[in-house]
């Protein structure tokens, strides 16, 4: 066993904030790592310590390996954690830290090399007996052999990049006239994305319902699974919002699942925590996916129906402690969602930049927050757009879906156009409030995204009463978003690039 006394947290935005509050629950000490367009971001005023590594392009900073391992050694860290995005499915930077000395809090580079290529981690799937969906076993890189793999598959099929995820480098197909142009472009895609031309292919499931499994694994053979996720409400195979416990499975189906999750991490000899994502068809038959080797964006869903904090087992399970608890122990309270709040128009989903003037957070019971901004940020194209994750827990599905529907409805933001307007129309969406819905769910919703929306009570009283605040409120109305805090402190920030 080991003790970290500090450990450098290797991302930026609300990611970053909520591993250095996991660090400050445990009394170590966080680093926070910036680009010189971040250095007074959220993250790094939270952190005991900040560097700056190189400018605002990812590539030139926060991709950095060798500059990320150099700060490390040079504060005194004994640990890096690598959130999620950026380096955090890259194994180089686990192999970094073998190198350096430094322990990394995730998987090792092995198990993260096997499970980042989707065509060896359909492998081990299959090999382990878990179910996948058919496909091609190994990547495709010339059009014509593509093509003819696609006839035997049969039509319609799932382009996807064999070296990354996130929705880059995926087509799908249904008419054999489109796919040359289609590999074309998922091929370009996945080489831009990932620097890995490869595509394999499987069978496209029209509509299916998209449930993830979080698993922790310590490093003493114990290995337990917390449940799932339900993200089917996708818009271009990127979550927007995500539910625990699903309306769709039963405890049967969802210990089963959960077997065939925890399966996975054993044959993959994967440790720390990671995320086994499944298809499920109308019919209740499901298929595995992929394993996401690091954190999870949606991980705060679990900890709230379960009470476990993922990221203090994960720093846990790197010092070699087993883990506290075992599956018998694991159970799940009431229902929680999350609303992805992104710097997007929430008609054409185009990124929204500007500076955030003003913020106002909602609050309440049941209600948390986890935040990458303060007012007064600058939100660029830089990085992903999201700025925040909105949860709502309640004693049962109705509860967390008011509850949710009554903090969206308090946020206030000026500056920036978010994603509130489309999450208050999904969540009056019929099949969504039935739990009827699968991943077409944004494609099929009447008006998806559309800046009509309910307004609060209050505000819609004001404006049709008049008065010198009419102008300010339809604005409010208009924009709805965050508030925390805008302090800067100093003192605290040494520059090294």
């Amino acid at each position: 066993m080991m003790r970290f006394e500090k450990i450098l947290v290797a991302n930026r935005g609300e990611v970053a904030v909520r591993i250095m509050r996991a660090c400050r629950d445990m009394g170590i000490r966080s680093v926070a790592v910036y680009s010189e367009i971040d250095r007074v971001s959220k993250h790094v005023r939270y952190a005991d310590e900040a560097y700056c590594i190189g400018p605002a392009p990812s590539a030139d900073s926060y991709l950095r390996i060798d500059r990320i391992i150099d700060v490390a050694l040079q504060s005194g860290c004994r640990a890096i954690h690598p959130g999620y995005g950026f380096l955090a499915e890259n194994p180089g930077l686990p192999a970094a830290c073998m190198e350096a000395g430094l322990s990394f809090i995730g998987p090792s580079s092995e198990s993260m090399s096997l499970l980042g290529n989707k065509t060896m981690a359909r492998r081990m799937a299959e090999e382990a007996g878990i179910p996948i969906i058919p496909g091609t076993p190994e990547p495709i890189s010339g059009v014509e052999e593509a093509e003819a793999a696609a006839v035997k598959i049969g039509l319609p099929i799932l382009l996807k990049a064999a070296g990354g995820g996130g929705g880059k480098g995926v087509r799908i197909v249904r008419e054999l006239s489109e796919f040359r142009s289609s590999f074309r472009q998922a091929t370009a895609e996945a080489k831009a994305a990932f620097d890995n031309p490869d595509i394999y292919m499987e069978k496209y499931l029209e509509s299916p319902r998209h449930i993830e499994i979080q698993v922790l694994a310590d490093h003493h053979g114990g290995v337990v699974h917390l449940g799932e996720r339900e993200c089917s409400v996708q818009r271009r195979f990127q979550k927007l919002i995500e539910e625990s416990p699903s309306c769709a499975l039963d405890g049967k189906l969802r210990e089963k699942m959960g077997e065939y999750a925890k399966r996975a991490v054993v044959a993959s000899n994967y440790h720390n925590a990671g995320t086994v994502e499944f298809l499920m068809d109308s019919s209740g038959h499901f298929y595995f996916c992929e394993v996401n080797a690091r954190l999870q964006v949606e991980h705060p869903v679990t900890e709230l129906v379960t009470g476990v904090d993922i990221v203090k087992e994960q720093i846990m399970i790197a010092q070699g402690y087993p883990l506290s608890f075992r599956q018998e122990d694991v159970e799940m309270r009431g229902a929680a969602i999350e609303c992805r709040i992104s710097a997007e128009d929430p008609v054409t989903f185009f990124p929204s930049t500007g500076t955030i003037t003003e913020l106002d957070e909602p609050s309440g019971p049941g209600i948390r927050v986890d935040s990458g901004v303060d007012e007064g940020c600058g939100i660029s194209l830089y990085y992903d757009p999201l700025v925040a994750k909105l949860l709502a827990w309640g004693k049962d599905r109705a509860e967390a879906l008011a509850r949710m529907k009554r903090a969206l409805e308090e946020y206030r933001i000026k500056g920036i156009r978010t994603t509130i307007p489309f999450h208050l129309r999904a969540l009056e969406d019929e099949g969504f409030r039935a739990g009827r819905y699968d991943t077409g769910m944004v494609n099929g919703m009447k008006h998806a995204g559309t800046r009509e929306y309910v307004v609060p009570a209050a505000i819609a009283a004001a404006i049709a009463a008049g008065g010198e605040k009419k102008v300010e409120l339809e604005h409010q109305a208009e924009h709805i978003g965050w508030k925390l805090r805008g302090r800067v402190e100093h003192g605290l920030h040494r520059s090294k690039w």
